[in-house]
């Protein structure tokens, strides 16, 4: 960490203000976690108790002082939980807002303007490394799916030669029910339903429409 103050305290950093967040984190910081930037508001006229904002590779941990600075509140949010990110710059300074997933927004004004790009840099490179992550389970799922298919519709075509032939409404099964709420399942147990719903698709049982819905409905969770 220290390294990474180093070069933030040259871009008109309050040192006493960097001093008094980074004592703190050290207690609140995850195994393998890093900050990547920190940014303290400056307002127009003195600012005696700066909210500040920090940005690691796992989450946004917004900093703000509370009983005339005698301690401080923290709330933070895994990469997870953003939707995106915003810079507004005014006259006196910039906005940095972030939003989540539940429509929540959160704002630091009065940031000055190239902490504020730095910040909304580093996190879009973490929105992108995440959003590039899941693109990549899915990729892997659907090549999951298609070896499947083939050794399933051999399966079928062997049946087929013995049993008889059946009605089309015999054939529509019903969708999975959720035995559980998305949030509940792991991501293993999510990756497993989004395959189930390829089988189906793929083998006639549910429409391109519904397998996109449901697709939809599990793609916030992974």
């Amino acid at each position: 960490m220290i390294d990474n103050l180093k070069k933030i305290l040259n871009e008109d950093q309050d040192p006493k203000a960097i001093e008094k967040i980074t004592s703190k984190l050290e207690n609140l910081l995850m195994s393998n976690e890093e900050v990547g930037y920190i940014a303290v508001q400056k307002k127009p006229a003195i600012t005696v108790f700066p909210d500040s904002i920090v940005v690691t590779n796992k989450r946004i941990i917004l900093c703000k002082p509370k009983n005339l600075g005698l301690s401080m509140e923290f709330m933070d949010y895994d990469w997870d939980d953003i939707a995106g990110t915003f810079v507004k710059e005014g006259f006196l300074g910039a906005d940095f807002s972030f939003s989540t997933k539940t429509d929540l927004t959160h704002t630091v004004e009065y940031l000055p303007k190239n902490q504020a790009r730095k910040l909304y840099t580093y996190a879009k490179e973490q929105l992108d490394i995440l959003k590039n992550g899941v693109a990549t389970n899915l990729n892997s799922v659907a090549n999951a799916s298609v070896e499947i298919e083939e050794v399933q519709t051999e399966e079928v075509t062997h049946f087929a030669e013995i049993m008889p032939a059946v009605q089309d409404t015999e054939l529509e099964e019903p969708i999975p029910s959720h035995e559980k709420k998305l949030s509940e399942l792991s991501k293993e147990e999510l990756f497993d339903k989004l395959n189930n719903y390829k089988k189906l698709l793929d083998n006639g049982l549910i429409l391109q429409g519904e397998y996109d819905r449901l697709k939809n409905e599990i793609l916030p969770f992974l």
